[in-house]
C-alpha cells in the first residue's frame, strides 16, 4: 500500500520552516525588535501575505521560533549525551565544546536564543515555548539530584551569558573544567 503524500500540505510545511528560520536570522541581526512579519517575509524571500498566513500574529511566530530553537538544541544535545555515553564519558569535554561552539561560531543564534527566552519574562504567552528546552533537557538526562541538576543548569545559562559579554568567546578547552566542576558528584 503507497501512502499518498499531499503536495500542497509538504509545500505549506517547508514555507513555514523557511519563514522560522528567516526569523531566527532577523533576530540574530537586528534582535526581537526587528521582528516585523514585512522584515522575516523580506528574509525568506516571500511575500508579506505567506508570513501572516503562516503566523498571524508576531507572538505566533516568536512561539514556533522559540520551538524550533528548543527542537534542534534538544536534538544537539541528545547525541551529544550519545556520543560521551558511548565514550564512557561523563560529558564535561562534550559540554564544554558545544558551549564553545554556541559561544564561538554559533554566537549570533546563541543571543537570539537568550532573546527570545527574555523576551519571554514580559510576555507570559511564550513562556511554555521557553521552557520547552529545560523540559527536554531534563527528561533526557538521568540524574539522581534534582538539586545537583539544577545548579547544572543554572552554571551552563551563566557561562553562556558571561561568555556572550566577553570581548573573545572562551575556549572549550577554558570552559572544561567549570563544566568539570558543575558535573562532580556531590
Amino acid at each position: 500500500m503507497k501512502i499518498q503524500v499531499d503536495g500542497r500540505k509538504a509545500r505549506g510545511e517547508k514555507r513555514r520552516e523557511e519563514i522560522i528560520a528567516a526569523a531566527l536570522r532577523v533576530i540574530e541581526r537586528d534582535g526581537v525588535a526587528g521582528v516585523t512579519h514585512r522584515t522575516v517575509a523580506t528574509e525568506a524571500g516571500v511575500p508579506t501575505a505567506s508570513t501572516t498566513y503562516h503566523f498571524s500574529s508576531l507572538d505566533d511566530l516568536l512561539i514556533a521560533t522559540l520551538i524550533s530553537c528548543a527542537r534542534d538544541m534538544a536534538t544537539e544535545v541528545y547525541w551529544m549525551i550519545d556520543r560521551a555515553r558511548s565514550r564512557g564519558s561523563r560529558g564535561a569535554e562534550e559540554v564544554a565544546g558545544l558551549l564553545a561552539q554556541a559561544l564561538g561560531p554559533r554566537r549570533g543564534r546563541t543571543m537570539a536564543e537568550y532573546e527570545l527566552y527574555l523576551l519571554a519574562a514580559r510576555k507570559p504567552e511564550l513562556r511554555p515555548a521557553a521552557r520547552r528546552w529545560l523540559d527536554v533537557l531534563t527528561s533526557m538526562v538521568r540524574h539522581d539530584d534534582e538539586v545537583a541538576f539544577r545548579v547544572f543548569l543554572a552554571g551552563i545559562d551563566g557561562l553562556l551569558i558571561q561568555g556572550l559579554i566577553d570581548d573573545e568567546p572562551p575556549s572549550a578547552d577554558e570552559l572544561r573544567p567549570v563544566v568539570d566542576y558543575l558535573l562532580k558528584p556531590r
